[in-house]
């Protein structure tokens, strides 16, 4: 992109030349890209919602969708354009977007009806639907009135990676598809390990051992294909805040209070047992998983410190987009025309009214007013910062939580409190969430099309396409991943997955609304987090750590190394980026691959009976008997060695 990426003066749009020129008609939003893009978009929210209640952390669908519709569109049905892919990716990224938003706190409603006595608000399934819709119309309607300065003026400034790469993939697909053959090659390896692992249960999952001689520690890891690929995309830099974090709270905190706890025969709240008593993960339940809260709650508060700028610029731009003149019909291109304003100000007011009217949240005017100033104030921060730094690096639980702990202050204000107070904040925080988590999402995607050529019309009508579909199965995607694995743990699911940020965020609203959070330990967390940033350390993917158990950041940790190494033995930048990009098409397989067969073996589990009580029989215990662990570490290692060998390319290109 040489001319296009050349500073502007006057702070004038940069002139682009897109790969399909405004002038060109073609086609677009057909009928096989839209049932394409809708069938991705279920697949890949699904994929997403299991990765994201497992680890936390969900994973960019717009470069696998991008690859998955040119092998299809491309390669088996010998039809498709280069603008019928990005469609595609568009509607397709839109259900893990939605995921990571569901996630992150409709699992609260769960977590509080096992663990809170006299909590009877069971969330059903068209209550999640609803909420979907009401949280993405609002992120994709504010987005609208962005696009122009965040695409056009900001062009050359702002970097837009996965939008940028996704252009770059579809680009090259247009000359030849290759890359595809990577992308199922990970995603076949993943699912064979899922159900080597999973189904036939041939290795325990997390090999993990308790350290005798320095109590209180336990070292393991989570030894799945997902969480490598994870690490890979992200890279060793947070990786290794991830894993400096857990390290912190499992090999060094954890064990000092186990010591002390030998010094006294008092039991410390909120336990309800002597500390001496206690194995490391009742330690991190009861003491370590405040300090992660109160750690990510100081991190986010950071994180949004720092982008107060760029909040208020953006701010501005935007309300002058809502205020300015309307334009003649007709005079700008194609490739510059969005949905108009009088649409945006329409949609946002029924959605508005539809929110106030929600049934059973009891949002007044004042937790309306909450929902749309809050919505808007972060989805403009989310998109600037995706345009900085990526989706994957976006805090939107920092956002998230901000919200929560805002809402939750001053409701009690106002007299609402307890658990219907509860409920509230959480559906506030559920919308405000998916809308933060959509903005994010279209943002990468009109990036891709601005860099293509597409038409943003089309664009952002599609988005909302994309969050239909996924919308309609993403409630009982939950209650069927509740059903089998369950996000709390007990005597029905042994092995829960662990909902970190819902976890989180159901901590912060209970204690608030109830009075019963233990400040103490969230105090220490945040001061923790404090002095991480202190020492120039971004705090946040720290404190994720620190709350994650450790099993969850090893794994994540070898996928970084590995990216790390690919750049050091690379001969060139140029090598080196090829290469990555290579090992990021297999990681994002071995994460399908992974979350998908995981979702069908919560499927099974959830529906026939018989194959429940075989899997609990055998969840804490492997085929191969005492020999598992020690076999789950040679299976990671070998996908360890197929990751690192999915990016070697020719000799004769220098690798």
């Amino acid at each position: 992109m040489p001319e296009s990426q050349k500073e502007s003066k006057n702070n004038q749009p940069i002139q682009f030349e897109p790969y399909i020129k405004p002038e060109e008609k073609v086609p677009e939003a057909t009928l096989r890209a839209v049932v394409l893009g809708a069938l991705l978009a279920v697949v890949f929210g699904a994929a997403n919602a299991y990765l994201g209640l497992k680890v936390g952390m969900t994973v960019s669908a717009s470069i696998p969708a991008a690859v998955m519709s040119m092998a299809i569109l491309r390669g088996i049905l010998r039809k498709g354009t280069v603008l019928e892919n990005n469609i595609v990716q568009t509607i397709a990224s839109s259900g893990e977007s939605l995921a990571a938003g569901i996630i992150f706190t409709i699992p609260a409603f769960f977590i509080w009806n096992l663990t809170i006595p006299g909590f009877h608000h069971t969330v059903t399934a068209w209550e999640i639907f609803f909420l979907s819709i009401l949280g993405g119309f609002l992120g994709i309607l504010f987005m609208i009135p962005l696009r122009r300065y965040l695409m056009v003026h900001e062009h050359g400034k702002l970097k837009f990676p996965e939008g940028t790469a996704c252009a770059e993939i579809i680009k090259a697909g247009d000359v030849g598809g290759a890359r595809a053959k990577t992308v199922f090659a990970g995603m076949g390896l993943g699912a064979l390990y899922k159900i080597l692992m999973g189904g036939i249960r041939l290795w325990p999952e997390i090999p993990n051992q308790d350290i005798r001689f320095y109590k209180g520690a336990n070292v393991g890891i989570d030894a799945t294909p997902a969480l490598l690929g994870v690490g890979y995309i992200i890279g060793p830099r947070i990786s290794a805040l991830m894993l400096g974090g857990a390290v912190l709270g499992y090999l060094g905190i954890a064990p000092l209070i186990a010591y002390l706890g030998t010094l006294t025969p008092n039991i410390v709240p909120p336990a309800t047992k002597l500390i001496t008593e206690m194995t490391p993960a009742e330690i991190r339940s009861n003491y370590i998983k405040y300090l992660g809260v109160g750690a990510v709650l100081l991190g986010g508060f950071i994180t949004l410190f720092k982008s107060f700028p760029v909040i208020f610029h953006s701010f501005s731009i935007a309300v002058k987009e809502i205020l300015g003149k309307k334009e003649e019909a007709g005079v700008r291109p194609r490739t510059d025309q969005d949905l108009p304003m009088w649409f945006v100000l329409v949609g946002v007011i029924i959605a508005t009214i539809a929110i106030w009217l929600f049934p059973g949240a009891n949002l007044h005017l004042l937790g309306t007013a909450l929902v749309v100033v809050f919505g808007f104030f972060f989805v403009v921060v989310a998109a600037r910062i995706v345009g900085l730094v990526g989706s994957s690096s976006s805090p939107v639980s920092g956002m998230t939580i901000a919200t929560l702990l805002v809402t939750s202050l001053i409701l009690l204000s106002f007299g609402v409190s307890g658990l219907p107070g509860m409920v509230t904040v959480m559906f506030i925080g559920t919308i405000v969430c998916i809308a933060v988590c959509m903005s994010g999402d279209i943002s990468q995607d009109l990036k891709t099309g601005y860099l293509l050529g597409a038409s943003p019309k089309k664009q952002q009508l599609m988005e909302f396409v994309g969050l239909i579909f996924p919308a309609i199965f993403m409630g009982f995607t939950i209650f069927l991943l509740n059903n089998a694995f369950g996000f709390v743990k007990d005597a029905t699911h042994p092995a829960p997955l662990l909902a970190p940020q819902a976890n989180v965020m159901s901590a912060i609203v209970q204690g608030v609304m109830t009075g019963n959070l233990p400040w103490i330990y969230v105090t220490v967390g945040a001061m923790i987090a404090l002095t991480v940033e202190l020492l120039g350390i971004p705090s946040l993917p720290f404190s994720i750590g620190l709350y994650l158990p450790l099993d969850l950041s090893t794994p994540i940790m070898a996928g970084g190394l590995i990216a790390l190494i690919v750049r050091k033995v690379s001969r060139s930048e140029d090598i080196a980026k090829k290469r990555e990009e290579r090992g990021v098409l297999f990681g994002s397989g071995l994460i399908a691959g992974d979350a998908l067969i995981g979702v069908f073996i919560a499927f099974v589990i959830a529906g026939w009976g018989k194959y429940r009580g075989f899997y609990e029989a055998y969840e804490s215990v492997s085929l191969s008997g005492s020999f598992g662990p020690w076999l789950a570490l040679i299976a990671f290692a070998i996908v360890c060695f197929f990751l690192y060998r999915s990016t070697r390319i020719a000799k004769k290109i220098g690798a």
